[in-house]
């Protein structure tokens, strides 16, 4: 998957697309997986500023959601389905946009860093279990992934 993420690295929205239209199923479904969870296991903070860009993009976050029910993962697509519902839910009763989620808004508010913290304590722990479904497909799909050569 390297040099998919060489490609895709600091692109545009439309580049990351094409790039990754040009993978197999399970191919996109780790690259999405990949790029969602590599920008956000660091801290709650990253958690909820990359849920939150992800929103942003129109058809991004069908596209990551895609990738990660491929694998079978309902922990963490009722996660990720949850967070969704609870920050919609926030941004509504607060009259923000997806794009107005900073790194900073967990600072100023009590009541969201509670629920993002709770959030990103479960990704924590169902993380492990998705990895281990997609090493699982991994092993049993070499050929999607793996190029031997002489």
């Amino acid at each position: 998957m390297e040099p998919t993420f060489m490609q895709i690295r600091g692109k545009s929205p439309a580049v990351k697309a094409e790039v990754i239209s040009q993978l197999t199923g399970g191919q996109q479904a780790l690259c999405m997986f990949r790029v969602m969870y590599g920008h956000s296991y660091k801290s709650a903070a990253e958690y909820y500023a990359w849920i939150s860009y992800m929103l942003s993009i129109p058809g991004y976050w069908d596209r990551m959601m895609e990738g990660v029910r491929f694998f079978d993962e309902s922990g963490m697509v009722a996660l990720l389905e949850e967070t969704r519902g609870q920050l919609e839910a926030r941004n509504s009763r607060l009259k923000v946009n997806w794009g107005d989620a900073t790194l900073m808004d967990l600072e100023r508010d009590d009541e969201l860093m509670q629920m993002i913290k709770s959030l990103f304590d479960r990704f924590e722990q169902v993380a492990p279990m998705t990895h281990s479904i997609i090493v699982k497909y991994i092993r049993s799909h070499p050929e999607e992934f793996v190029l031997l050569a002489d």
